[in-house]
C-alpha cells in the first residue's frame, strides 16, 4: 500500500510541476496525470468496454485507451484529416470514425493496426456516425447535406437522401427502433425511418444550430443541444419522442455553445440524470425531469468541452481541446472539490477530476 501511495503521490507531483499549480491543494494532488491519448486537440470520445474508451481528435490518431489503468492500449492511423467522431459497436471490438477526410474507417481492435472497411461517398467532413440495433447497418451524416445508409458488410451506400441546408451535426439511432435521429446546422431535429429512408418528423427550429443529440436507452426521450454565445442559447432541450416536436424542459446555465449532452446511466433508486458539456469549459449535471442543475465543473484552460462518454453512474469521461481527456467522477456527499455544485432544495453533487490523459 505504501508504495501504491508513493506512486501516487509522485505522479501527482509530477502532474503539478508540469502545470505550474501549487502543491499545498489536497484535491489537486489527488488528480492522476497518464500518458496522453493525443498530441492536439480532442473531438470526440466513446466507450468500447467497461475499462476502455475510444478517441480521436486533430492528430489524426484513433486512439483505444484503458482509462482504469491509465495505459494506451491501440493508436490506429489511417485517417489523413482530423477525427470528427467515433462511436462503437456494445458488445463488440468494432469501432468507426468519421473525418475531415470526408470518409468513414471501420476498425476491430482484434485484427490489426489496418482499417477493416471504408465507407467513402461523402463531399465534406462527416459528422454523424450511428449505427442499426442490430449492427448490420451504418448510418452516417456530413456537411455536404447527405444522409446515408450503408450496409457493413460490403461498405456499399443503399440509400441516399439530400435536403438542401442539412448540414448534420449529430446522428443516433433510436434503440430496438428503425428510427434514427438527427441534428443540423439549419438549427432543426429530424426523425428518420431507416426502411423507407424518408423524414418522418421535423422538430420546431431552435433559435440556434442544434449541435448535438442523444437517446435515452428506453428511446423515450431526446435531449438536444444548442450553440450560443453570452449565455444567449446554449440550451439544452428534452424532447418526448412518443410526441415528435414535443419539449419536456430545458436545461440553461451555459455561457457559450453547449457542444454535448448525454443521459447518465441511473443508478439503483436514484434521480434521471442528463450531462453537458460546453465551449466555456464547464460540465453540468441535470435533473433530467426538473432541470435543477445539481453540479457544475469547471476546467479553467481546457477550453471547449465538447464530448462526453459515461461509463456508469458515477463515472464519465470528458474530452477537452486543450488539456486531454478527463476522468470525472460523480459522488454524492459532502466533500468539496474542484466543481462541487448545489441546486435548490440543497442537492449536493460532488465532481471532480480523477486523473487525465
Amino acid at each position: 500500500m505504501g508504495k501504491l501511495q508513493s506512486k501516487f503521490r509522485k505522479r501527482s507531483e509530477l502532474y503539478r510541476a508540469s502545470q505550474g499549480e501549487k502543491a499545498d491543494s489536497p484535491l489537486d494532488s489527488q488528480v492522476l496525470q497518464y500518458e496522453p491519448a493525443h498530441h492536439g486537440s480532442i473531438n470526440t470520445v466513446t466507450n468500447l468496454s467497461p475499462d476502455l474508451c475510444v478517441s480521436g481528435g486533430t492528430d489524426q490518431a484513433v486512439v483505444v485507451y484503458d482509462w482504469k489503468q491509465g495505459r494506451m492500449c491501440q493508436s490506429f492511423q489511417g485517417h489523413n484529416r482530423e477525427v470528427t467522431k467515433v462511436i462503437c459497436f456494445p458488445g463488440s471490438t468494432w469501432i468507426f470514425s468519421a473525418s475531415r477526410d470526408k470518409t468513414v474507417l471501420m476498425w476491430d481492435l482484434n485484427q490489426g493496426d489496418e482499417p477493416i472497411q471504408e465507407f467513402c461517398g461523402h463531399e465534406l467532413v462527416v459528422n454523424g456516425l450511428a449505427i442499426s440495433p442490430d449492427g448490420r447497418k451504418l448510418c452516417t451524416g456530413s456537411r455536404d447535406n447527405w444522409m446515408c445508409l450503408w450496409d457493413i458488410e460490403s461498405a456499399k451506400c443503399e440509400q441516399r437522401h439530400n435536403i438542401s441546408r442539412n448540414l448534420v451535426t449529430h446522428v443516433c439511432w433510436v434503440p430496438a427502433s428503425s428510427s434514427i435521429v438527427q441534428t443540423s446546422e439549419d438549427k432543426t431535429i429530424r426523425v428518420w425511418d431507416s426502411r423507407t429512408w424518408q423524414v418522418t418528423n421535423t422538430f420546431p427550429a431552435k433559435q440556434y444550430i442544434q449541435t448535438h443529440c442523444d437517446v435515452s436507452p428506453n428511446g423515450n426521450y431526446l435531449v438536444s443541444s444548442s450553440n450560443g454565445f453570452g449565455g444567449q442559447g446554449s440550451e439544452a432541450t428534452l424532447w418526448d419522442l412518443r410526441q415528435p416536436g414535443c419539449k419536456v424542459v430545458e436545461y440553461r446555465g451555459h455561457l457559450q455553445t453547449t457542444a454535448c449532452c448525454m443521459f447518465l446511466p441511473a443508478s439503483p433508486g436514484g434521480t434521471a440524470r442528463v450531462a453537458t458539456s460546453s465551449h466555456d469549459s464547464s460540465l453540468k449535471i441535470w435533473d433530467q425531469n426538473t432541470a435543477v442543475c445539481l453540479g457544475t465543473l469547471c476546467l479553467d484552460g481546457a477550453g471547449p468541452l465538447v464530448s462526453l462518454a459515461p461509463s456508469d453512474a458515477t463515472n464519465l469521461l470528458c474530452a477537452s481541446f486543450n488539456s486531454g481527456l478527463h476522468h470525472v467522477q460523480l459522488d454524492q456527499g459532502s466533500h468539496p472539490a474542484q466543481g462541487s455544485g448545489a441546486g435548490p432544495g440543497g442537492t449536493d453533487l460532488d465532481i471532480r477530476v480523477v486523473a487525465r490523459f
